[in-house]
């Protein structure tokens, strides 16, 4: 099984790259992000190899946090390697976690060949399970022992216009610095302090 690819780009189309790995030309999928990221000369991508009867297919990420996510969308029913893509050609990985916990099935199904239905499987599915995938510099999800008081902190920020993923990513930093034992109006007093920075 291939794990991962260092070698010269030698092309680039809309889905799928080729590296060049001492002469040989490896044709690897990936997502926008990823293609957008690569630029000509020597690159590295992480691989995520699929074996079926009629093919071997290769999927190329510029992180292991989006290989991961990649790996994630894959358990789930009706996604293959090609919609796990699309989803995250929309929403990099830390982005996906966040409209997960947020239950914002609307940015997911904003890729293309992911319905309503889907999404809110995706959703529910992963639900909890993004915990293990680096979500780079982006603040934690908000988790703790009062969840209660988180969900009604990210209902206040919504009735207040914010998007599923930005109330997520405000509590979460409101969470970070109040520590667990915050309550909701504490929760909402600081992630308005720091959405309006």
């Amino acid at each position: 099984m291939i794990a991962k690819l260092r070698g010269l780009l030698d092309s680039a189309g809309a889905d799928t790259c080729i590296i060049d790995v001492g002469g040989v030309g490896y044709l690897v999928s990936a997502s926008t992000k990823t293609l957008g990221a690569l630029a000509p000369g020597p690159v590295t991508l992480h691989i995520e190899t699929q074996v079926r009867e009629d093919a071997i297919q290769l999927f190329g990420f510029v992180s292991v946090s989006e290989r991961d996510s990649f790996r994630l969308l894959t358990t789930v029913q009706g996604v293959g390697g090609r919609v796990a893509l699309a989803i995250l050609s929309v929403l990099g990985p830390d982005e996906l976690a966040h409209a997960i916990a947020a239950s914002d099935t609307a940015s997911i199904a904003r890729a293309n060949g992911v319905g309503p239905k889907l999404a809110a499987r995706i959703a529910n599915e992963l639900k909890g399970k993004f915990g293990a995938v680096a979500l780079g510099t982006s603040a934690p999800l908000p988790v703790g022992s009062k969840r209660g008081d988180i969900a009604d902190a990210l209902t206040a920020l919504a009735g207040l216009g914010f998007k599923p993923m930005d109330a997520s990513r405000a509590v979460a930093e409101a969470q970070a610095e109040l520590g667990d034992g915050a309550g909701v109006s504490e929760l909402i007093r600081v992630a308005l302090r720091k959405s309006a920075r």
